[in-house]
């Protein structure tokens, strides 16, 4: 019996420890969006959307600096988990979680383009959280390139940029130590009770992005550590497969 046969057993959904939930795309999922989509990958449900603004933040015209921007704000609907999560507006601040997540995704998203190519205008990502169960910040990211390389074709259908800023594909991963073991793409029960839980963002070259990891529950060895880092790269280069994909399926 192979260990991901034995692995599968002990996972709460019975996959192999090396396999994804199923990831599909719904493009133009807003309509007045220059690019978005509905990644729905398991459980979990998240709207990316991209919107152009025809300016760039006043820091950038202060300091003289030139090209565009990217920026990303991140939201879990009140409906979004079993018990309602009141919206930030009602607490008066941004809770530090969605503060983290959404510069994160920013990071993530602005590795994967040359904004000196965007121009001066800013490219707001916004991702709303429909459906929680492990993993909205890698579905948030995944999906985010999607809704941004289909707000790029908008650019270039009209005109408003010569060539593409697109650099290379990014998507993340979740990956993780649960019972012991490695797992690929963690759902909230294993997430919430993982030995190690951590989060891998990588363009489709191979360069890592970012890379975050915690032992929740304890420590985690070089072995294990590389392990987690096999598995998540087999995950990504499914997940470049899968955008692909959903950037040349028709309208």
């Amino acid at each position: 019996m192979s260990d991901t046969t034995q692995i599968s057993r002990s996972r709460q959904d019975g996959r192999a420890a090396d396999h994804l939930r199923p990831v599909e795309f719904q493009n133009h999922i807003a309509p007045h969006a220059s690019g978005s989509t509905l990644i729905e990958w398991g459980n979990t449900r998240v709207i990316c959307a991209v919107m152009i603004e025809e300016t760039v933040p006043r820091w950038m015209k202060d300091q003289g600096v030139t090209g565009g921007w990217l920026t990303a704000e991140y939201s879990m609907l009140p409906y979004s988990t079993l018990q309602r999560k009141p919206r930030d507006i009602s607490k008066g601040k941004l809770d530090g979680r969605s503060q983290e997540i959404q510069r994160l995704i920013g990071r993530a998203l602005r590795a994967c383009i040359d904004l000196e190519k965007v121009g001066q205008r800013t490219l707001c990502i916004d991702c709303d959280v429909l459906q929680a169960d492990g993993g909205t910040r890698t579905a948030a990211i995944t999906g985010s390139y999607v809704a941004l390389s289909l707000a790029v074709q908008k650019l270039l259908g009209s005109g408003k940029i010569p060539t593409s800023p697109l650099l290379s594909p990014v998507a993340a991963v979740s990956v993780g130590l649960v019972n012991g073991h490695p797992c690929l793409d963690l759902n909230y029960v294993e997430d919430s009770t993982a030995d190690v839980d951590m989060n891998l963002v990588m363009n489709a070259q191979g360069g890592w992005v970012e890379i975050q990891g915690t032992g929740e529950k304890g420590t985690f060895s070089t072995e294990q550590f590389n392990q987690m880092l096999t598995l998540g790269k087999a995950g990504l280069h499914q997940l470049f497969d899968l955008q692909n994909k959903a950037l040349n399926q028709k309208s």
